[in-house]
């Protein structure tokens, strides 16, 4: 009502992104209600998923305001008009100020008790639209006191704010439901668990994959000593998916993979093998060393990083090459990895 009565259109474009965040925390509450709801036969991993589709729709709104703001600022430009600004007006500003800063506080406190990221980010959005507001009342201030007509480059200012808000939410929803990369965090307090477990030889082919923010799957391929009975390394793996669950709030897999390490020529062949592969890469890594039919055949892995140099056939090929005249073996199952977190 302000911005009408005022003809401002950066006093409407704030207006609107408030209105929108109102519109937000009606869809977050509606994606918590039906997030929260538990697993049924037809969503056996549950429905928390919901939350990002909420955001996506809030995402999808704001970018639209935006755009029309965009619109209606640049006609502003070329077509200033004088603005009505009374007490009131600073009044209604000043008030949405300090309720945003309200805002702010509350959302941060309850996305601080429950964990929740679109919380988090609804907090950061508050204390944004405070910036946004202040930037308006100064605009007004500035048109009352000296009659600079800058409303309509405030509003640009402000649509563009709009759209940038809405295009990064919209990218960050879209990257949540096709299945993000998670953190450096989460992947490191991963590995130090795996690496705390004085019983297993070693780990790799490590995904992370969730169903909501508080619904987190993961599996893991657990290195073991092939003397075990397969009782012992069972109840090794079961500790560790227990382990997870409870301190991580993860659902691990494990896949057992046995290592003859009393194997004298299974552990000459692997160092010969290790040897080789870090003369053509020093970034690359080799697991899932198996030796078939007595030393005839050899199957492995290599774990390629991101960006790397060569293409996977033209490694395979030098590989092959230096195995065959350094190790005498021609019978060759290789594997390449490259979208495994550890």
């Amino acid at each position: 009502m302000i911005g009408l009565f005022s003809g401002s259109v950066s006093i409407m474009a704030d207006a609107i992104n408030s209105l929108s965040d109102t519109a937000s925390s009606i869809l977050t509450l509606i994606g918590f209600e039906i997030a929260a709801k538990p697993a049924d036969q037809e969503h056996p991993f549950g429905h928390e998923r919901f939350e990002y589709i909420s955001g996506l729709f809030v995402s999808i709104i704001i970018t639209y305001v935006g755009f029309q703001f965009l619109e209606a600022s640049i006609r502003k430009i070329y077509q200033p008009e004088r603005l009505v600004l009374t007490p009131i007006v600073f009044l209604v500003l000043i008030f949405s100020i300090g309720l945003k800063c309200f805002q702010g506080r509350m959302y941060l406190k309850f996305a601080k008790m429950i964990d929740s990221q679109t919380l988090k980010a609804t907090a950061k959005d508050s204390y944004n639209d405070v910036f946004t507001t202040l930037v308006v009342l100064l605009s007004a201030g500035i048109e009352k006191l000296w009659g600079f007509r800058i409303d309509g480059y405030v509003g640009l200012i402000l649509a563009g704010y709009i759209l940038f808000s809405g295009i990064f939410m919209l990218r960050d929803f879209v990257y949540e439901l096709l299945g993000s990369r998670p953190t450096k965090e989460e992947i490191t307090v991963m590995e130090k668990q795996l690496l705390s477990y004085g019983t297993i030889l070693g780990f790799h082919d490590l995904l992370v994959h969730n169903y909501g923010p508080n619904k987190k799957f993961a599996s893991v391929h657990i290195e073991i000593d092939d003397s075990l009975s397969l009782n012992q390394a069972h109840k090794i793996l079961d500790i560790i998916e227990k382990d997870f669950k409870k301190t991580l709030d993860v659902a691990l897999v494990c896949h057992l993979d046995p290592v003859p390490v009393n194997n004298e020529k299974y552990r000459e062949i692997l160092k010969q093998l290790k040897q080789i592969i870090k003369e053509i890469g020093e970034e690359l890594r080799l697991h899932d060393f198996r030796v078939i039919r007595n030393g005839k055949e050899l199957q492995f892995d290599v774990v390629v990083p991101e960006g790397y140099k060569l293409a996977d056939e033209i490694l395979e090929q030098k590989i092959r090459s230096a195995i065959q005249q350094r190790i005498g073996v021609h019978q060759l199952d290789i594997t390449f990895d490259h979208n495994y977190l550890l």
